[in-house]
């Protein structure tokens, strides 16, 4: 099977210069759907979808590949180079944020700008490297034996304080559908994977021209991993947004919209 199929990669636009878009843990390319459409017109847009989401095949997950970044990472380079991009935008949200890094590391002839929305290197705080990463280690292996114990209710009980927003509670529900759509083993193990992950010496020497977006009051990567992020690569920008939550592609997509275009003129 072609990595196209595998990960069931849609593509659209007229534009010549390639952009693709990743989307986070527990989602799918259906969370794009109000920003990717007002890059058409500029670019050749790509979605997929890792594997173990939304219509990727699932009988290609090996829970020994996917037990690092680096084999998401594997992914999105064999994807970008069936669909011989060269040279692209890549627009990674969460976890995929150090994915595409990742992927730009191995191929560097992929993207010559990413855009990291809402990134990590590491989610668990490390005091003597002076780290805070939002969470202790105790807080993410309670949220870890949570998910083990309950893939339902920790969907719906996580889903509202990942998204914020709590006027609007369409979106916390959406969240929580697409957590729940997700087979509950590949999403624990996806879980563990995302949330024990430590990247920050893969930021040491990037020099990828590279948009952060940092919303305000978001739990999972709050305003000082990005801020970590953007002090750690030279090349890039840092844009503090009125968004708030951790999906402004699903809550602010204007503002998301409107910041990528004017760092992709």
């Amino acid at each position: 099977m072609s990595a196209r199929a595998r990960h069931n990669v849609k593509i659209s636009g007229s534009g010549p210069r390639p952009m693709v878009f990743a989307h986070g843990f527990g989602c799918d390319q259906h969370m794009w759907r109000f920003v990717a459409p007002a890059f058409e017109d500029a670019f050749k847009v790509i979605l997929f979808d890792l594997m173990g989401a939304g219509g990727s095949d699932l009988s290609g997950y090996d829970p020994a590949r996917y037990a690092s970044l680096e084999g998401f990472a594997d992914d999105l380079v064999l994807v970008a180079e069936e669909l011989n991009v060269r040279d692209g935008v890549f627009v990674g949200h969460s976890v995929s944020a150090m994915i595409g890094l990742l992927a730009a590391r191995k191929a560097p002839h992929l993207f010559s700008d990413l855009v990291m929305i809402g990134p990590s290197p590491r989610y668990i705080d490390d005091a003597a490297a002076g780290y805070t990463g939002g969470f202790s280690e105790g807080q993410i292996h309670e949220l870890l034996d949570f998910l083990d114990s309950n893939h339902m209710g920790w969907s719906q009980a996580m889903a509202p304080t990942i998204m914020g927003n709590p006027e609007r509670p369409e979106l916390a529900d959406e969240l929580t559908n697409s957590f729940c759509r997700t087979d509950p083993e590949i999403a624990k193990r996806f879980a563990r994977t995302t949330f024990l992950s430590d990247n920050r010496d893969d930021l040491d020497g990037f020099d990828v021209r590279t948009l952060i977006l940092q919303c305000a009051d978001d739990v999972i990567a709050p305003q000082c991993v990005g801020e970590y992020v953007h002090r750690a690569l030279p090349n890039s920008e840092l844009v503090l947004m009125s968004a708030t939550g951790h999906c402004p592609n699903l809550s602010a997509p204007e503002e998301t919209v409107a910041a990528v275009q004017a760092f992709v003129r």
